[in-house]
Protein backbone atom coordinates (compact mmCIF):
# COMPACT_ATOMS: atom_id res chain seq x y z
CA UNK A 1 0.00 0.00 0.00
CA UNK A 2 1.35 3.44 -0.95
CA UNK A 3 2.24 6.02 1.66
CA UNK A 4 0.47 9.35 1.35
CA UNK A 5 1.84 12.86 0.88
CA UNK A 6 -0.42 15.84 1.51
CA UNK A 7 0.24 18.95 -0.60
CA UNK A 8 -1.41 22.13 0.66
CA UNK A 9 -1.41 25.02 -1.82
CA UNK A 10 -2.19 28.63 -0.95
CA UNK A 11 -3.16 30.26 -4.26
CA UNK A 12 -2.80 33.88 -5.33
CA UNK A 13 -2.93 35.59 -8.72
CA UNK A 14 0.87 35.45 -9.21
CA UNK A 15 2.22 32.64 -7.04
CA UNK A 16 1.32 29.40 -5.26
CA UNK A 17 2.82 28.67 -1.84
CA UNK A 18 3.17 24.91 -1.30
CA UNK A 19 3.55 22.90 1.92
CA UNK A 20 4.20 19.15 1.65
CA UNK A 21 3.78 16.87 4.67
CA UNK A 22 3.77 13.14 5.27
CA UNK A 23 1.03 11.04 6.86
CA UNK A 24 2.35 11.81 10.34
CA UNK A 25 2.09 15.56 9.84
CA UNK A 26 5.82 16.12 9.54
CA UNK A 27 6.97 18.79 7.11
CA UNK A 28 8.81 17.42 4.09
CA UNK A 29 9.39 20.75 2.39
CA UNK A 30 7.77 24.08 1.46
CA UNK A 31 8.36 26.38 -1.47
CA UNK A 32 6.81 28.98 -3.78
CA UNK A 33 5.97 28.46 -7.47
CA UNK A 34 4.60 30.81 -10.12
CA UNK A 35 0.87 30.45 -10.71
CA UNK A 36 1.41 29.38 -14.32
CA UNK A 37 1.70 26.19 -16.33
CA UNK A 38 5.49 26.39 -16.12
CA UNK A 39 5.39 26.90 -12.34
CA UNK A 40 2.94 24.03 -11.86
CA UNK A 41 5.10 21.70 -13.95
CA UNK A 42 8.10 22.61 -11.77
CA UNK A 43 6.05 21.66 -8.69
CA UNK A 44 5.03 18.34 -10.26
CA UNK A 45 8.58 17.47 -11.35
CA UNK A 46 9.88 18.20 -7.87
CA UNK A 47 7.27 15.86 -6.41
CA UNK A 48 8.19 13.17 -8.95
CA UNK A 49 11.86 13.39 -8.00
CA UNK A 50 11.39 13.69 -4.25
CA UNK A 51 12.42 10.49 -2.44
CA UNK A 52 9.53 10.83 0.02
CA UNK A 53 6.83 11.54 -2.58
CA UNK A 54 7.66 9.83 -5.86
CA UNK A 55 6.28 6.46 -4.73
CA UNK A 56 3.46 7.91 -2.59
CA UNK A 57 -0.18 8.69 -3.22
CA UNK A 58 -0.47 12.48 -3.61
CA UNK A 59 -3.38 14.41 -2.13
CA UNK A 60 -3.47 17.98 -3.47
CA UNK A 61 -5.60 20.60 -1.78
CA UNK A 62 -6.42 24.26 -2.39
CA UNK A 63 -9.19 26.59 -1.31
CA UNK A 64 -12.13 27.52 -3.54
CA UNK A 65 -11.49 31.26 -3.26
CA UNK A 66 -11.93 32.42 -6.85
CA UNK A 67 -10.70 31.95 -10.40
CA UNK A 68 -6.97 31.92 -9.63
CA UNK A 69 -6.97 28.25 -8.64
CA UNK A 70 -9.11 26.99 -11.55
CA UNK A 71 -6.25 26.49 -14.02
CA UNK A 72 -4.05 24.96 -11.32
CA UNK A 73 -6.73 22.48 -10.21
CA UNK A 74 -7.52 21.38 -13.77
CA UNK A 75 -3.83 20.98 -14.60
CA UNK A 76 -3.19 18.93 -11.48
CA UNK A 77 -6.14 16.69 -12.32
CA UNK A 78 -5.35 16.20 -16.02
CA UNK A 79 -1.55 16.22 -16.21
CA UNK A 80 0.19 12.99 -17.23
CA UNK A 81 3.25 13.83 -15.10
CA UNK A 82 1.47 12.18 -12.17
CA UNK A 83 -0.72 9.15 -13.00
CA UNK A 84 -4.40 9.56 -12.10
CA UNK A 85 -4.24 6.42 -9.98
CA UNK A 86 -1.58 8.08 -7.83
CA UNK A 87 -3.32 11.38 -7.00
CA UNK A 88 -6.49 13.19 -6.04
CA UNK A 89 -7.25 16.91 -6.16
CA UNK A 90 -9.54 18.51 -3.60
CA UNK A 91 -10.92 22.05 -3.66
CA UNK A 92 -11.73 22.86 -0.04
CA UNK A 93 -14.36 24.98 1.62
CA UNK A 94 -12.47 28.13 2.71
CA UNK A 95 -14.78 28.77 5.67
CA UNK A 96 -14.03 25.35 7.12
CA UNK A 97 -10.31 25.76 6.49
CA UNK A 98 -10.46 29.07 8.37
CA UNK A 99 -12.11 27.37 11.35
CA UNK A 100 -9.50 24.63 11.21
CA UNK A 101 -6.80 27.33 11.27
CA UNK A 102 -8.37 28.89 14.40
CA UNK A 103 -7.71 25.64 16.32
CA UNK A 104 -3.99 26.47 16.08
CA UNK A 105 -4.03 29.49 18.38
CA UNK A 106 -0.27 30.10 18.19
CA UNK A 107 0.09 30.11 14.40
CA UNK A 108 0.77 33.37 12.52
CA UNK A 109 -1.26 34.41 9.46
CA UNK A 110 0.89 34.23 6.34
CA UNK A 111 0.97 32.32 3.04
CA UNK A 112 3.26 29.53 4.26
CA UNK A 113 1.10 29.00 7.35
CA UNK A 114 -2.03 28.90 5.19
CA UNK A 115 -0.44 26.23 2.98
CA UNK A 116 0.46 24.21 6.08
CA UNK A 117 -3.12 24.46 7.42
CA UNK A 118 -4.53 23.27 4.09
CA UNK A 119 -2.13 20.30 4.05
CA UNK A 120 -2.96 19.41 7.65
CA UNK A 121 -6.71 19.67 6.98
CA UNK A 122 -6.24 17.21 4.12
CA UNK A 123 -4.39 14.86 6.47
CA UNK A 124 -7.23 14.92 9.01
CA UNK A 125 -9.77 14.48 6.20
CA UNK A 126 -12.62 16.24 7.96
CA UNK A 127 -12.86 19.30 5.74
CA UNK A 128 -15.59 19.03 3.11
CA UNK A 129 -14.74 19.61 -0.51
CA UNK A 130 -16.26 22.85 -1.79
CA UNK A 131 -15.91 21.66 -5.37
CA UNK A 132 -14.46 18.64 -7.08
CA UNK A 133 -12.97 18.29 -10.53
CA UNK A 134 -15.47 17.21 -13.15
CA UNK A 135 -15.47 16.04 -16.74
CA UNK A 136 -15.03 18.70 -19.41
CA UNK A 137 -18.62 18.48 -20.64
CA UNK A 138 -19.96 19.29 -17.16
CA UNK A 139 -17.41 22.02 -16.59
CA UNK A 140 -18.32 23.64 -19.91
CA UNK A 141 -22.01 23.55 -18.99
CA UNK A 142 -21.21 24.90 -15.51
CA UNK A 143 -19.54 28.01 -16.93
CA UNK A 144 -22.72 28.75 -18.90
CA UNK A 145 -25.20 28.05 -16.09
CA UNK A 146 -23.21 30.08 -13.58
CA UNK A 147 -23.05 32.95 -16.05
CA UNK A 148 -26.82 32.66 -16.42
CA UNK A 149 -27.22 32.70 -12.63
CA UNK A 150 -25.14 35.87 -12.37
CA UNK A 151 -26.94 37.53 -15.28
CA UNK A 152 -30.35 36.75 -13.78
CA UNK A 153 -29.26 38.31 -10.49
CA UNK A 154 -27.95 41.38 -12.31
CA UNK A 155 -31.34 41.80 -13.96
CA UNK A 156 -33.05 41.61 -10.58
CA UNK A 157 -30.74 44.25 -9.10
CA UNK A 158 -31.15 46.53 -12.12
CA UNK A 159 -34.94 46.18 -12.01
CA UNK A 160 -34.94 47.16 -8.33
CA UNK A 161 -32.91 50.26 -9.16
CA UNK A 162 -35.27 51.01 -12.06
CA UNK A 163 -38.27 50.84 -9.71
CA UNK A 164 -36.64 53.41 -7.42
CA UNK A 165 -36.28 55.90 -10.28
CA UNK A 166 -39.71 54.97 -11.61
CA UNK A 167 -41.13 56.10 -8.27
CA UNK A 168 -39.66 59.54 -8.86
CA UNK A 169 -41.22 59.89 -12.31
CA UNK A 170 -44.42 57.82 -11.96
CA UNK A 171 -44.90 57.08 -8.26
CA UNK A 172 -48.31 55.40 -8.55
CA UNK A 173 -47.07 52.98 -11.20
CA UNK A 174 -44.12 52.02 -8.99
CA UNK A 175 -46.35 51.60 -5.94
CA UNK A 176 -48.79 49.35 -7.80
CA UNK A 177 -46.01 47.11 -9.15
CA UNK A 178 -46.54 43.45 -8.13
CA UNK A 179 -49.98 44.18 -6.64
CA UNK A 180 -53.49 43.38 -7.84
CA UNK A 181 -53.80 47.03 -8.93
CA UNK A 182 -50.73 46.96 -11.20
CA UNK A 183 -51.28 48.92 -14.40
CA UNK A 184 -49.61 46.22 -16.51
CA UNK A 185 -49.13 42.52 -15.96
CA UNK A 186 -45.39 43.15 -16.35
CA UNK A 187 -43.97 46.52 -15.29
CA UNK A 188 -40.82 45.61 -17.20
CA UNK A 189 -42.66 44.61 -20.36
CA UNK A 190 -42.04 46.50 -23.59
CA UNK A 191 -45.28 48.53 -23.46
CA UNK A 192 -44.86 49.61 -19.83
CA UNK A 193 -41.22 50.66 -20.30
CA UNK A 194 -42.02 52.45 -23.58
CA UNK A 195 -44.75 54.40 -21.80
CA UNK A 196 -42.29 55.55 -19.14
CA UNK A 197 -39.59 56.55 -21.61
CA UNK A 198 -41.60 57.99 -24.51
CA UNK A 199 -43.30 60.76 -22.50
CA UNK A 200 -41.27 63.55 -20.93
CA UNK A 201 -43.43 63.77 -17.81
CA UNK A 202 -46.61 62.22 -16.49
CA UNK A 203 -48.68 65.33 -17.18
CA UNK A 204 -48.41 64.43 -20.86
CA UNK A 205 -49.91 61.02 -19.99
CA UNK A 206 -52.49 62.30 -17.53
CA UNK A 207 -54.05 64.93 -19.77
CA UNK A 208 -53.64 63.63 -23.32
CA UNK A 209 -56.86 62.70 -25.14
CA UNK A 210 -57.99 59.27 -24.04
CA UNK A 211 -58.34 57.98 -27.60
CA UNK A 212 -54.69 58.89 -28.33
CA UNK A 213 -53.50 56.96 -25.28
CA UNK A 214 -55.66 54.01 -26.31
CA UNK A 215 -54.11 54.07 -29.79
CA UNK A 216 -50.63 54.24 -28.21
CA UNK A 217 -51.32 51.15 -26.08
CA UNK A 218 -52.77 49.22 -29.02
CA UNK A 219 -49.73 49.93 -31.22
CA UNK A 220 -47.05 49.31 -28.55
CA UNK A 221 -48.94 46.36 -27.09
CA UNK A 222 -49.27 44.85 -30.59
CA UNK A 223 -53.02 44.59 -30.05
CA UNK A 224 -52.59 42.08 -27.20
CA UNK A 225 -54.64 44.04 -24.62
CA UNK A 226 -58.22 42.76 -24.32
CA UNK A 227 -59.52 46.16 -23.09
CA UNK A 228 -57.00 48.92 -23.93
CA UNK A 229 -59.47 51.68 -23.08
CA UNK A 230 -59.89 50.43 -19.49
CA UNK A 231 -56.10 50.25 -19.12
CA UNK A 232 -55.72 53.76 -20.55
CA UNK A 233 -58.18 55.12 -17.98
CA UNK A 234 -56.30 53.43 -15.12
CA UNK A 235 -52.97 54.75 -16.44
CA UNK A 236 -54.30 58.33 -16.52
CA UNK A 237 -55.82 57.94 -13.06
CA UNK A 238 -52.47 56.77 -11.70
CA UNK A 239 -50.63 59.56 -13.50
CA UNK A 240 -52.86 62.23 -11.92
CA UNK A 241 -52.21 60.71 -8.46
CA UNK A 242 -48.41 60.72 -8.84
CA UNK A 243 -45.87 63.27 -7.66
CA UNK A 244 -44.55 65.96 -10.01
CA UNK A 245 -40.85 66.74 -10.44
CA UNK A 246 -39.03 70.02 -11.08
CA UNK A 247 -37.78 70.25 -14.67
CA UNK A 248 -34.06 69.85 -13.84
CA UNK A 249 -34.79 66.74 -11.78
CA UNK A 250 -37.14 65.44 -14.47
CA UNK A 251 -34.36 65.68 -17.07
CA UNK A 252 -31.90 63.62 -15.03
CA UNK A 253 -34.50 61.01 -14.03
CA UNK A 254 -35.49 60.55 -17.68
CA UNK A 255 -31.86 60.05 -18.69
CA UNK A 256 -31.23 57.47 -15.97
CA UNK A 257 -34.46 55.58 -16.73
CA UNK A 258 -33.56 55.44 -20.43
CA UNK A 259 -30.11 53.99 -19.63
CA UNK A 260 -31.56 51.52 -17.13
CA UNK A 261 -34.08 50.37 -19.74
CA UNK A 262 -31.24 49.70 -22.19
CA UNK A 263 -29.31 47.80 -19.50
CA UNK A 264 -32.29 45.59 -18.61
CA UNK A 265 -32.96 44.81 -22.27
CA UNK A 266 -29.26 44.02 -22.79
CA UNK A 267 -29.25 41.54 -19.91
CA UNK A 268 -32.49 39.99 -21.17
CA UNK A 269 -30.89 39.47 -24.59
CA UNK A 270 -27.88 37.92 -22.85
CA UNK A 271 -30.19 35.46 -21.07
CA UNK A 272 -31.76 34.41 -24.35
CA UNK A 273 -28.33 33.93 -25.93
CA UNK A 274 -26.92 31.90 -23.05
CA UNK A 275 -30.07 29.74 -22.96
CA UNK A 276 -29.37 28.73 -26.57
CA UNK A 277 -25.77 27.89 -25.67
CA UNK A 278 -26.94 25.83 -22.68
CA UNK A 279 -29.42 23.95 -24.87
CA UNK A 280 -26.63 23.11 -27.32
CA UNK A 281 -24.31 21.93 -24.53
CA UNK A 282 -27.06 19.83 -22.93
CA UNK A 283 -27.44 17.88 -26.18
CA UNK A 284 -24.33 15.82 -25.28
CA UNK A 285 -25.35 15.16 -21.65
CA UNK A 286 -27.95 12.56 -20.55
CA UNK A 287 -30.88 14.36 -18.97
CA UNK A 288 -33.74 12.70 -17.10
CA UNK A 289 -34.57 15.66 -14.85
CA UNK A 290 -36.96 17.39 -17.25
CA UNK A 291 -39.28 14.41 -16.72
CA UNK A 292 -40.01 15.86 -13.26
CA UNK A 293 -43.11 18.11 -13.48
CA UNK A 294 -42.10 21.75 -13.12
CA UNK A 295 -38.41 21.31 -13.95
CA UNK A 296 -37.62 22.79 -17.34
CA UNK A 297 -34.36 23.02 -19.28
CA UNK A 298 -33.00 25.94 -17.21
CA UNK A 299 -33.23 24.28 -13.79
CA UNK A 300 -32.29 20.85 -15.16
CA UNK A 301 -29.12 22.23 -16.73
CA UNK A 302 -28.25 24.14 -13.55
CA UNK A 303 -28.58 21.01 -11.41
CA UNK A 304 -26.66 18.77 -13.80
CA UNK A 305 -23.87 21.34 -14.27
CA UNK A 306 -23.19 21.52 -10.54
CA UNK A 307 -23.67 17.80 -9.80
CA UNK A 308 -21.68 16.48 -12.76
CA UNK A 309 -21.33 12.70 -12.64
CA UNK A 310 -23.64 11.77 -9.78
CA UNK A 311 -21.60 8.63 -9.10
CA UNK A 312 -18.91 10.77 -7.46
CA UNK A 313 -21.35 11.08 -4.54
CA UNK A 314 -21.61 8.07 -2.25
CA UNK A 315 -25.32 8.58 -1.65
CA UNK A 316 -28.04 11.21 -1.70
CA UNK A 317 -27.01 12.43 1.76
CA UNK A 318 -23.53 13.33 0.50
CA UNK A 319 -25.12 15.20 -2.43
CA UNK A 320 -27.34 17.11 -0.01
CA UNK A 321 -24.30 17.99 2.10
CA UNK A 322 -22.45 19.19 -1.00
CA UNK A 323 -25.43 21.46 -1.80
CA UNK A 324 -25.54 22.79 1.77
CA UNK A 325 -28.99 21.26 2.33
CA UNK A 326 -28.10 19.53 5.61
CA UNK A 327 -28.93 20.70 9.11
CA UNK A 328 -26.83 20.83 12.26
CA UNK A 329 -28.28 19.06 15.28
CA UNK A 330 -28.79 21.36 18.31
CA UNK A 331 -29.22 19.21 21.42
CA UNK A 332 -28.30 19.45 25.08
CA UNK A 333 -29.47 17.01 27.76
CA UNK A 334 -33.18 16.36 27.27
CA UNK A 335 -33.63 19.42 25.09
CA UNK A 336 -33.41 19.31 21.30
CA UNK A 337 -34.21 22.37 19.22
CA UNK A 338 -36.69 21.98 16.35
CA UNK A 339 -35.26 25.10 14.72
CA UNK A 340 -32.05 23.67 13.28
CA UNK A 341 -29.69 25.70 11.11
CA UNK A 342 -28.31 24.71 7.74
CA UNK A 343 -24.65 23.79 7.70
CA UNK A 344 -22.45 26.68 6.60
CA UNK A 345 -20.89 26.59 3.15
CA UNK A 346 -21.98 24.19 0.47
CA UNK A 347 -22.31 24.87 -3.23
CA UNK A 348 -24.45 28.03 -3.41
CA UNK A 349 -25.25 27.51 -7.08
CA UNK A 350 -26.50 23.96 -6.55
CA UNK A 351 -28.50 25.01 -3.48
CA UNK A 352 -30.08 27.85 -5.51
CA UNK A 353 -31.11 25.55 -8.36
CA UNK A 354 -32.49 22.92 -5.95
CA UNK A 355 -34.61 25.53 -4.13
CA UNK A 356 -35.85 27.15 -7.34
CA UNK A 357 -36.68 23.76 -8.84
CA UNK A 358 -38.46 22.67 -5.65
CA UNK A 359 -40.62 25.79 -5.79
CA UNK A 360 -41.77 24.79 -9.29
CA UNK A 361 -42.18 21.08 -8.55
CA UNK A 362 -44.48 21.74 -5.59
CA UNK A 363 -46.87 23.52 -7.97
CA UNK A 364 -47.13 20.51 -10.29
CA UNK A 365 -46.64 17.39 -8.17
CA UNK A 366 -49.32 16.59 -5.52
CA UNK A 367 -46.85 14.67 -3.35
CA UNK A 368 -44.45 17.62 -3.15
CA UNK A 369 -47.33 20.06 -2.72
CA UNK A 370 -48.61 18.07 0.25
CA UNK A 371 -45.15 17.87 1.79
CA UNK A 372 -44.55 21.61 1.33
CA UNK A 373 -47.93 22.52 2.85
CA UNK A 374 -47.34 20.27 5.87
CA UNK A 375 -44.00 21.95 6.57
CA UNK A 376 -45.51 25.38 5.99
CA UNK A 377 -47.77 24.92 9.02
CA UNK A 378 -45.08 23.80 11.46
CA UNK A 379 -43.52 27.19 12.32
CA UNK A 380 -44.50 30.85 12.28
CA UNK A 381 -41.08 32.32 11.53
CA UNK A 382 -40.24 32.40 7.79
CA UNK A 383 -42.58 29.45 7.04
CA UNK A 384 -42.22 29.64 3.23
CA UNK A 385 -38.43 29.75 3.29
CA UNK A 386 -38.20 26.84 5.72
CA UNK A 387 -40.80 24.74 3.89
CA UNK A 388 -39.12 25.40 0.54
CA UNK A 389 -35.67 24.38 1.78
CA UNK A 390 -37.10 21.18 3.28
CA UNK A 391 -38.87 20.47 -0.01
CA UNK A 392 -35.57 21.04 -1.82
CA UNK A 393 -33.96 18.47 0.49
CA UNK A 394 -36.70 16.01 -0.43
CA UNK A 395 -36.06 16.76 -4.12
CA UNK A 396 -32.37 15.85 -3.66
CA UNK A 397 -33.35 12.20 -3.14
CA UNK A 398 -35.36 12.10 -6.36
CA UNK A 399 -32.70 13.87 -8.45
CA UNK A 400 -30.00 11.56 -7.12
CA UNK A 401 -31.94 8.40 -7.98
CA UNK A 402 -32.95 9.59 -11.47
CA UNK A 403 -29.39 10.57 -12.38
CA UNK A 404 -27.89 7.44 -10.83
CA UNK A 405 -30.30 5.03 -12.53
CA UNK A 406 -30.85 7.04 -15.74
CA UNK A 407 -34.62 6.72 -15.34
CA UNK A 408 -37.51 9.06 -16.10
CA UNK A 409 -39.80 10.24 -13.31
CA UNK A 410 -43.23 8.65 -13.08
CA UNK A 411 -45.81 10.89 -11.45
CA UNK A 412 -47.79 8.97 -8.83
CA UNK A 413 -51.50 9.63 -9.28
CA UNK A 414 -53.60 9.30 -6.15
Amino acid sequence: MLDTCFIGIDVSSKSNVVHVMDKNGDKLWADTFFNSLEGTNKLLNRLRNDENCKDSFLVFGLEATGIYGKGLAMTLGETSLIPKSQKTVKVLNPKQVKRFHSSYSDLPKDDFTDAFVIADSLRFGRIAAKETLMQDKYLALQHLTRWRYQTAHEITREKNRYLQNLFLKFSAMSQQHATSEALFSNTFGATAMDLVNDFYDIDQIAYMPLNELVDYLVVHGKNHFTDPEAIAKEVQKAARASYRLPKTVQDSVNQVLAMQTQTIKFYQDQLKAVDKMIEKQMAVIPNTLTSIPGIGPVYASGLIAEIGDVNRFENEASLAKYAGLTWKRHQSGDYESSNKKLIPGGNKFLRYYFCQAANKVRLHDPDYASYYNSKLKEVRKTPHKRALVLTARKLVRLVYVLLRDGKLYQLQHK
